[in-house]
């Protein structure tokens, strides 16, 4: 009886040791990233929040730059980590933030991206219908709330924008959110693309409330020139750089060609959670508590392992397509500034049709055409507002007295054609 009293309490300070250990995370933008208390913790330690460790964060924008291999793991504890910072700093300057809203802020920041599917933006529509990352975020959400009887209700109506307290809301979904602030400098530091980085902690100390709103101090209006600059570079270098847009488009047609060929019932070799996607038409309609466990189990390794397994497959398009991504011989792509002009997308079709005997919505897997937007700030959603001393507010574009930032609030949008280099 003793001695197996004595090896149960050697387990329990075993497990405890260890988890102390955990308590800190070391981060290569941050330093040292602290876990506040045990619930966020808890909240790390599940399977659901473990699969972030296998999304990418940028998709397959490694394919431009080398260095972008980090995960939506990684973004989730920065997120948290700013968050921390921000509830200390308006704190400091006398804004109320109960102990229950600052754990609510936390676990939203910490859980805002727990919905991304394999790749990021990337698969947002190629596995489920109508579906974004957001919606399926608020899914597994309310699935922890009940694991975690209720303790998450506070941050799930912050994530849905819906506390009382529209502070609250802003730090974690607006235009000057801890999401933004830790991906531009999270990405600027793994891709190499210095335009990107931003002074996260300048801004930060510049937040404060103002009639219940998130507003950004007069003497930080250079620090919020420099994000939105920031963050259209990252826009148009990094995040719609042509090369990784033809990858993920590529992408995006070997799940579609999956689908059809399983459809009639082709052999195709891939893992269950990865076929229950390609084999049913998952939507809002259906997703119900199946289909959020299995897509749980979803992330990068079961779509490099099918599109690895597909190159060897009999079907030409399918092998092709999966061939570009995996030997990064992808299709070439021209991107400008007006619509691209039809007569020059039926000379590409025509040349296919004469190499490869091809039906004619086979011949839309390597010729095909788009269109990417960059708004770099909205003026009209969430706008970003500047407290001047004398107590009044400005909007951000108004305030800038040596940069328009008015600029910045229109929306340019360029076009795209993709086709092969020579053949497929």
């Amino acid at each position: 009886m003793y001695n197996f009293a004595i090896v149960t309490f050697s387990k329990a300070v075993l497990i405890l040791s260890k988890s102390k250990k955990l308590k800190v995370f070391n981060d290569p933008i941050y330093g040292f990233i602290t876990i506040p208390d045990s619930l966020t913790f808890e909240l790390i330690a599940h399977p659901h929040f473990q699969r972030l460790r296998r999304i990418s964060q940028m998709g397959l924008s490694y394919l431009v730059y080398p260095g972008a291999h980090h995960t939506r793991f990684h973004h989730a504890l920065g997120g948290m980590h700013l968050m921390q910072q921000a509830v200390q700093v308006l704190r400091f300057k006398g804004i109320d933030i109960t102990q229950e809203e600052e754990q609510a802020l936390y676990c939203a920041i910490l859980l805002h991206d727990i919905g991304h599917g394999p790749f990021s933006h990337a698969m947002e529509h190629s596995l489920v219908d109508g579906m974004n990352h957001e919606y399926i975020s608020a899914q597994f959400m309310h699935s922890l709330n009940e694991i975690f009887n209720g303790s998450l209700t506070l941050a799930i109506e912050i994530f849905r924008g819906q506390c009382n307290k529209p502070f609250l809301n802003q730090l974690v979904s607006s235009q000057l959110d801890m999401d933004r602030l830790d991906y531009l400098k999270r990405d600027s530091f793994y891709t190499g693309v210095a335009e990107g980085n931003i002074n996260a902690e300048r801004l930060i100390t510049m937040l404060n409330v103002c009639e219940g709103a998130l507003v950004v101090e007069e003497k930080g209006i250079y620090s919020v020139e420099k994000f939105l600059m920031a963050r259209r570079f990252m826009y148009w270098q990094v995040y719609l750089h042509k090369t990784g847009i033809v990858a993920e488009q590529l992408l995006i047609r070997i799940l579609r060609r999956s689908k059809e060929l399983l459809d009639k019932q082709v052999p195709l070799e891939c893992s269950a959670s990865l076929r229950f996607f390609l084999e049913n038409r998952i939507n809002k309609n259906n997703f119900g508590k199946e289909s959020l466990e299995i897509f749980s189990k979803l992330d990068d390794v079961d779509i490099l392992s099918g599109v690895k397994t597909w190159v060897d497959h009999s079907d030409f398009i399918l092998s092709s397509l999966c061939k570009m991504v995996i030997n990064r011989k992808l299709l070439k792509i021209k991107v400008k500034n007006r619509p691209i002009q039809e007569e020059k997308v039926q000379k590409h079709i025509g040349r296919i049709i004469r190499t490869y005997r091809l039906k004619d919505h086979e011949i839309q897997y390597f010729v095909f055409t788009g269109t990417i937007d960059n708004t770099a700030y909205d003026r009209y959603h969430q706008n970003i507002n500047i407290l001047r001393k004398n107590g009044t507010l400005v909007d951000a574009a108004k305030a800038s007295d040596h940069l328009n930032l008015e600029a910045l609030s229109k929306k340019v949008t360029k076009y795209y054609i993709c086709y092969p280099k020579v053949s497929v």
